[in-house]
């Protein structure tokens, strides 16, 4: 196997869970990542080795966590985190970024948070089990997206039934009603000049209290949500059609071209012009080899 596999998933269609990036990395001693923060949760699962993740709380107070194989680790969105290799045993891991409606649920379940982001198994054999899930979904760059995301299914049901930790579930929450009202608004929507405040209107609740239900549902607030859901959204529009991107902007409820491509950077990291050009690369190149 290569020491590193990576891809990236382009479907906001799926919205209790999606997927996002995911891949797969035989690490050199000391390799770090971070510090950095995150738009939707990361779960890494130490294959061999070992290493250490820096979390940060949300006063900037650092806890330091060694973690060895068979044990995993989760980032959640918002927090400042910074992870790397032993120097005489450095990890190999697999790692998911994902997120959705659903995702901070799942996650609880697992008995994960940015306060308990450790993962044990409740049976060490139950790590191979888990290590096949994610890496089926590494190893997928052929599986269309329906495949893909049922994938990302089967490998949360693991993650919550053989954690040493999990939490029993807690349905019909009238919350989770709100908060799926509001992604749909947003679904028919994004492309308007609408903003939080008519958000929660068309859900009949105060914004400030919007804001908190919406955030405790889906673990991001409702504007960042907004903003990532907009920013996919002209994501594909740069890859897939011809139009420029003051008009993709437009399309997607950014009139002023500055701020989208802020908008843009903040989510992907680079400008709306760069995306296009590297990802316009990749996407021929899986047209022309009948890649998903």
């Amino acid at each position: 196997m290569m020491n590193y596999l990576f891809s990236v998933f382009q479907d906001e269609r799926f919205m209790d869970l999606t997927i996002y990036q995911y891949g797969y990395e035989k690490c050199e001693p000391l390799h770090s990542f971070g510090p950095y923060v995150r738009n939707n949760y990361l779960f890494h699962y130490v294959i061999s080795g070992k290493g250490c993740l820096h979390a940060n709380d949300e006063k900037g107070d650092a806890t330091f966590y060694d973690i060895e194989a068979g044990n995993g680790f989760i980032i959640e969105p918002g927090y400042v985190n910074t992870y790397y290799a032993d120097n005489d045993q450095p990890w190999e891991y697999v790692w998911l970024e994902f997120g959705g409606l659903r995702a901070k649920e799942c996650v609880e379940l697992a008995g994960l948070s940015h306060k308990s982001p450790v993962y044990s198994l409740a049976d060490p054999s139950y790590g191979k089990i888990l290590q096949d899930r994610m890496m089926t979904i590494v190893r997928s760059q052929n599986s269309s997206n329906l495949e893909l995301i049922g994938y990302l299914y089967l490998f949360v049901d693991c993650l919550i039934k053989y954690s040493a930790s999990k939490r029993q579930f807690q349905g019909g929450k009238l919350s989770e009603f709100y908060a799926r009202e509001a992604v749909v608004y947003i679904e028919h929507n994004y492309n308007k000049d609408i903003t939080v405040e008519d958000i929660a209107k068309k859900c009949k609740l105060d914004r400030s209290y919007f804001g908190k239900v919406f955030k405790n549902v889906v673990g991001q607030s409702p504007q960042e949500f907004l903003i990532h859901y907009r920013m996919t959204k002209a994501a594909d529009a740069l890859i897939i059609g011809d139009e420029s991107v003051g008009d993709i902007g437009v399309s997607v409820g950014y009139p002023n071209l500055l701020h989208f491509s802020r908008a843009f950077k903040s989510v992907y990291g680079v400008s709306p012009r760069e995306y296009r050009q590297k990802n316009k690369i990749i996407d021929s190149f899986r047209q022309e080899t009948g890649q998903q």
